[in-house]
């Protein structure tokens, strides 16, 4: 058995000895094409904040077309009004704007729901001959659940924002109010509808 082991190990130490035939070998890199030390891959970080502040300015990319409803001055000083509330004027000449504004005004319809609930009361009761009240009176209380569907016309508007030099779009907001009622307070709606789309502007 020793004999074994010893002729297993002599056998082992052998095949240690004996000739690798694999190497490894190292191939060097090519050289950097010409100007890789001038390039900068934008693509490798992320985009740099916009500054909504640099925004100064603006005109009409597209002005807005007037409607049965409502006409294109009441538009134009809807949202020129609300513009001015957040620091932007109107360019100014032949001055480039710093955004071009176009808007989208629409009457669609919604279908509201809305849940009501009433409490009907059943119960009885002994009480003397001139009181108004119940004594004694045992009953029961329950909930029914009711559910009214009606139909409303809503004003929507859309607002886009574009970037002046580069005409891409940096923002957009819309809102809707109700339509119904006077002339007078379709106006205030379209106002109101313009100053929730721009609520959110500029971005935080």
């Amino acid at each position: 058995m020793k004999r074994f082991a010893l002729l297993l190990l002599t056998i082992g130490l052998a095949a240690c000895q004996s000739h690798n035939p694999y190497t490894t070998d190292s191939v060097p890199l090519p050289p950097a094409p010409p100007g890789a030390a001038n390039h900068f891959d934008r693509s490798a970080y992320p985009a740099a904040p916009r500054d909504y502040a640099a925004y100064r300015s603006w005109a009409w990319q597209q002005r807005p077309a007037g409607s049965a409803w409502a006409t294109a001055d009441l538009v134009q000083d809807a949202l020129n009004n609300a513009l001015d509330q957040r620091g932007l004027r109107p360019a100014q000449g032949n001055a480039a704007a710093d955004i071009k504004v176009r808007t989208d005004t629409r009457l669609e319809r919604r279908v509201r729901q809305v849940a009501d609930s009433y409490d009907p009361y059943y119960g009885g009761g002994y009480g003397s001959f001139g009181n108004r009240g119940y004594g004694n009176g045992i009953g029961v209380g329950t909930r029914v659940p009711l559910t009214r569907s009606y139909e409303e016309e809503v004003v929507v508007v859309r607002i886009d924002f574009f970037d002046g030099r580069s005409g891409e779009q940096v923002w957009s907001g819309q809102a809707e109010m109700r339509s119904t009622g006077s002339q007078a307070e379709r106006a205030e709606a379209l106002r109101k509808a313009v100053s929730d789309a721009l609520g959110e502007y500029p971005p935080a």
